[in-house]
């Protein structure tokens, strides 16, 4: 899925917006002035279209998560954890871990 502003496209074909979209277990929406993407796995990423994202996990992924969104544990202790396992000591060093291509 990608979204610039309200344009979103599922592997390459444009969403209309405002139309809801379903398939295969991948839900787009349009609630307010936000696009929201759920999938059947449990989780739903929501965009402003500008800086504002929120991601939502389903009770039934706790501790089942990792990368960007953490662990789910509630423990601050292991919120940061790299690919290889390690705790940055940083935000910036996290983040900057989990950078694709």
């Amino acid at each position: 899925v990608v979204a610039e502003g309200q344009n979103v496209s599922v592997n390459g074909v444009a969403v209309p917006e405002g139309r809801p979209y379903l398939h295969k277990g991948l839900g787009v929406t349009w609630p307010g002035d936000w696009v929201a993407v759920a999938s059947s796995l449990g989780v739903r990423v929501a965009w402003d279209g500008h800086l504002a994202v929120t991601v939502t996990a389903e009770p039934e992924l706790r501790g089942g998560t990792w990368g960007l969104c953490g662990t789910y544990t509630d423990d601050p202790a292991d919120d940061f954890v790299l690919p290889n396992g390690d705790i940055a000591a940083f935000a910036a060093t996290f983040g900057n871990a989990w950078k694709v291509p």
